[in-house]
């Protein structure tokens, strides 16, 4: 016990009592709680004080919390938002135009018909593709199986005749382009494949049918060739290598 006497008195002895720390609560909060406890009176009111302007508690927000202010002026005059109608359709996007093909294949259905040049200088590879695989098809079911000379032939002839365009043509032509435009006029060869289905060609009529297909097939080439390029004048020198390489398509028709 005396030594906790003597630790009493020895404690550090100060006049502070709890009725100070009131007092000083009291001043704090009538100089704008400068110790930034945040506490707000009993009626849940700020105060004004020297930190807050009266204005700003007075005042309302007008708008909502966490909602921005739509603004459709923004959305009208944006060029970068466009609706849903105005985008072009899928088969566009992808180069697939049905018209073109369409007056591509009646262009070549008949030799005699002026071509147009703005849609046949068009890189349009749907129609080719298509008649590729239906000649081979109809030469499967003649019992012919020539997928492969059909497409190494196509091949071989796009270049051959790509090469042979530019050195006539001072415009110049995309190997695209002579490729569609082979690939439509190997119509007539279709047709005769699939003649050879129901009957033999292998004899004069055959004969006949295959030299009015190859002369057809390049009569209508050059004079797409010849429209696209603006050659006139030498029809005859491109529809020449155009025969050889459809005569090379009606072989395999015919044998």
């Amino acid at each position: 016990m005396s030594n906790l006497g003597q630790l009493d008195t020895d404690f550090y002895q100060s006049n502070y009592t709890i009725h100070d720390r009131e007092q000083s609560y009291n001043d704090a909060s009538a100089y704008g709680n400068p110790d930034g406890s945040g506490e707000q009176q009993a009626g849940g009111q700020l105060q004004p004080t020297s930190l807050i302007p009266p204005e700003m508690l007075t005042s309302s927000y007008p708008g909502q919390l966490f909602q921005p202010a739509s603004n459709s002026d923004y959305y009208l005059q944006s060029p970068y938002i466009t609706s849903f109608e105005e985008e072009p359709p899928l088969l566009e996007e992808l180069g697939i135009n049905f018209d073109h093909i369409w007056q591509k294949t009646l262009t070549v259905l008949n030799p005699m018909k002026p071509a147009d040049g703005s849609i046949m200088n068009e890189t349009d590879l749907t129609g080719p593709i298509l008649f590729c695989v239906a000649l081979g098809a109809t030469l499967l079911l003649a019992g012919k199986f020539h997928f492969g000379y059909v497409y190494g032939m196509s091949a071989i002839g796009c270049l051959g005749i790509h090469a042979l365009l530019n050195l006539m043509s001072s415009a110049g032509v995309s190997c695209g382009c002579v490729a569609s435009v082979l690939g439509y006029c190997l119509l007539p060869v279709v047709i005769l494949s699939s003649c050879a289905i129901f009957c033999s060609l292998q004899g004069t009529m055959g004969t006949l049918m295959a030299l009015v297909v190859i002369s057809w097939c390049s009569l209508s080439a050059s004079k797409i060739f010849i429209s696209a390029l603006d050659m006139e004048g030498q029809q005859l020198l491109i529809a020449y290598p155009c025969a050889l390489l459809y005569g090379l398509f009606t072989l395999l028709t015919v044998f």
